[in-house]
């Protein structure tokens, strides 16, 4: 799997090539269906080249730039480890993929800026979270949406408390010895406890230190998370104990008070996922609900809009606190700069952007709160409605 973060997110926003594919599709991981994977995409790749043919891109430099894509045509075992869904990038000098837990509707776009307005249910609140599952001889962190979850690999975290400390000091490695080797391979650690507390102390110190390591291993995977207001919640899945040791070892600021009890080593990804939804539910819930109140609270003030005439501008100042905004709509136009004002336009036209995906975009890029909805579910029935930070400034007349 493809972790996205927010950085991510700022470079694929702030380039500007002459041209930019972007690609959606929802994948299946297993059956017989999975064959349908390279189909679906090898027609989205076919109408990106169509669009670039139509608007006169050579033969030679469309070839070349979608080389990159057409390879993966042929690549058997890159289909096969498909997550559920795939984000596909291409432009001049850049070709990125991403195999994330997220149920895209087909979709292909060629625009002057890549379009990545499906990809803010990863990103809005309560979009996404992480689920860290701890014992003593396994560690496995789960990424998850509200439909969905995937496992992330963990290059430099130790797997157990047997490797963990294998590798620490020479002191700890006379305190402990591998016991014999139980029906599933693992080797239980036997302590040998010694000075003030003795085993039941020593052994406690042991797993700290196995737990700052792990620690330590997940600020590669979490860093971009950490300086958010609005980072992904991280839910513990472990025994009591060792919950209350590793949150003596945590720096990610956005741990669950409550987490998931028992041995989580015979629990499927997918349990642990609905678990930790039960928790995490009502936290999302009860976050957007306080949003909305927020907007109607303000609704017949200056601090509130559902206008993309407004909204736009704002979201380019840096006024926006909270956006509510429509999935699977586009209002295709552009920001002009200088006249300070949208241009909207029915069907779209050269140079036009997604509006709804611009104004997102930069809320969330600019610390504000996105929350990606279903149209229905947008305050005040329109694509999409804004809480401003403050008022908008008075501008002298042109």
């Amino acid at each position: 799997m493809n972790l996205i973060a927010k950085p991510d997110l700022q470079a694929l926003l702030e380039g500007s090539p002459q041209w930019a594919v972007s690609i959606y599709l929802p994948t299946y991981r297993v059956g017989r269906e999975v064959q349908q994977n390279s189909t679906r995409f090898k027609n989205l790749l076919q109408q990106a080249e169509n669009t670039l043919d139509e608007r006169g891109l050579r033969d030679r430099e469309r070839q070349e730039a979608l080389q990159p894509a057409q390879a993966l045509l042929r690549d058997t075992s890159f289909w096969l480890q498909q997550s559920d869904g795939l984000a596909l990038f291409v432009a001049p000098e850049t070709f990125l993929y991403y195999r994330l837990p997220l149920d895209f509707e087909e979709l292909a776009i060629v625009g002057q800026r890549f379009h990545l307005k499906p990809l803010l249910s990863m990103f809005g609140e309560g979009g996404r979270f992480y689920v860290l599952a701890l014992s003593q001889s396994e560690v496995r962190l789960l990424q998850g949406t509200r439909y969905s979850v995937d496992v992330v690999d963990l290059e430099n975290v130790p797997g157990s408390l047997d490797v963990a400390l294998r590798f620490d000091d020479p002191e700890s490695q006379l305190q402990y010895h591998t016991g014999t080797t139980d029906q599933r391979g693992r080797r239980p650690a036997a302590f040998h406890g010694h000075g003030v507390g003795g085993k039941e102390a020593q052994h406690k110190s042991n797993i700290k230190r196995f737990f700052d390591q792990v620690d330590a291993g997940l600020q590669d995977i979490l860093s971009p998370e950490i300086s958010l207001s609005q980072g992904a919640p991280l839910v513990l899945a472990g025994v009591d104990f060792l919950q209350d040791i590793y949150r003596e070892a945590n720096s990610y600021p956005h741990l669950l008070d409550r987490g998931i009890s028992g041995n989580p080593d015979e629990t499927s990804a997918a349990e642990l996922h609905q678990r930790s939804w039960e928790l995490l539910g009502p936290y999302f819930q009860q976050a957007q609900q306080e949003a909305e109140n927020q907007y109607w609270d303000l609704s017949n003030t200056p601090l509130t809009s559902t206008a993309l005439s407004e909204i736009v501008p704002a979201a380019h100042e840096g006024r926006v606190e909270t956006l509510f905004v429509a999935l699977g709509k586009q209002r295709w136009g552009h920001f002009d700069r200088q006249a300070y004002q949208v241009q909207l336009h029915r069907q779209k036209q050269a140079g036009d952007v997604d509006l709804l995906d611009e104004a997102a975009l930069l809320t969330l890029l600019q610390g504000g709160v996105v929350y990606a909805l279903e149209p229905e579910q947008v305050p005040g029935g329109e694509a999409l409605a804004a809480v401003f930070r403050y008022s908008a400034p008075t501008r002298p007349s042109i």
